[in-house]
């Protein structure tokens, strides 16, 4: 008992000089309190800036500082990995100044955090799959970046939001593999069936179509519905032949049998770590998911054309000028 008392005194101790250095001076101006948190940026003092910039906020609500202390504490929040304060004070920002002349960095940043919410310092070091996790927050990332689009076509930020567009949504397809894939494990062959379908319907121009394709042959053939099956693959084998479910089996045979001999429903994906990125926890080595990929020719006029048909869906009196 002594010793938990004594250790319990060490941790109030060491919270209670903790919450001391977290005071901010009263007596600072509104000036002075800017350089201070402008300083404290410089040196990546985070949490010292975000509470000089909040108290800067409160105390001087109208000062010639407030729009420019809210845009900083945006990024004091994503530099220090509080996604939901970020949300917050972009909400914030747009809400009080819709025609700010940097508005367009509040929706940048919005889609920036719930882009990065998935994207912890787990998945930056560990060898998780990023498929096999709730794409909620990718979604929302897709969706603000697709808002930031529309509504300033020629922002700085744009062309990143698109590079970032384009990742989440082969995320999105290879998320739908995945759960295709269990359904196929739990003999939901229907299910499955769907979602490679859905995959190929709504998602052209990502990696994933040849799978989704990939599991439609084998959930028709499990069905018994071989004709379709055979069209699936024949779509397979036109579009995408090097695809890791095609053998190079049968081509002396019969098309029907060939097709048959041709495909392996078992099929492995390449790995997308090396060996010395998963060691060393990912310090070295290769690393394929966590970059962002160079556009896609099909990709990107997908999402250009999903863009523009948004845009002229707005009515015409918040549309852009050109």
């Amino acid at each position: 008992m002594r010793v938990q008392h004594l250790l319990f005194l060490a941790l109030f101790t060491v919270l209670a000089a903790c919450s001391g250095k977290k005071v901010v001076e009263e007596n600072l101006s509104e000036r002075e309190l800017y350089e201070q948190a402008q300083t404290d940026l410089n040196k990546n003092n985070f949490s010292s800036a975000i509470r000089k910039l909040q108290a800067l906020e409160s105390r001087y609500p109208f000062g010639r500082y407030a729009e420019q202390s809210q845009l900083e504490l945006m990024y004091a929040h994503y530099k220090n990995r509080d996604y939901e304060a970020v949300n917050a004070t972009a909400d914030r920002f747009i809400r009080l100044h819709p025609q700010h002349e940097n508005a367009d960095y509040a929706y940048y940043m919005r889609g920036l955090s719930a882009f990065e919410q998935d994207r912890g310092i787990l998945a930056r070091f560990l060898p998780l799959d990023m498929t096999q996790r709730d794409p909620g927050a990718t979604r929302d990332s897709y969706n603000e970046f697709a808002r930031l689009i529309q509504r300033y076509p020629n922002s700085q930020y744009a062309p990143d939001a698109r590079q970032r567009m384009i990742y989440a949504r082969n995320l999105l397809a290879d998320y739908e593999v995945h759960a295709a894939r269990y359904y196929i494990k739990r003999k939901a062959y229907v299910a499955a069936l769907n979602r490679g379908r859905y995959i190929v319907e709504n998602f052209q121009g990502t990696p994933a179509v040849p799978d989704g394709l990939a599991i439609m042959v084998q959930s028709y053939r499990i069905l018994g519905l071989d004709e379709l099956a055979d069209d699936s693959l024949a779509t397979l084998q036109a579009n995408y032949p090097e695809h890791a479910s095609l053998t190079k089996r049968g081509k002396k045979r019969s098309k029907k049998l060939a097709r048959e001999d041709n495909f392996n429903p078992n099929y492995k994906e390449p790995a997308s770590r090396s060996w010395l990125n998963k060691a060393s926890f990912g310090l070295l080595g290769k690393d394929n998911r966590l970059e962002l990929p160079p556009a896609r020719t099909q990709a990107d006029r997908e999402i250009q054309r999903q863009l523009k048909d948004a845009e002229e869906s707005l009515p015409r009196e918040i549309r852009r000028a050109k």
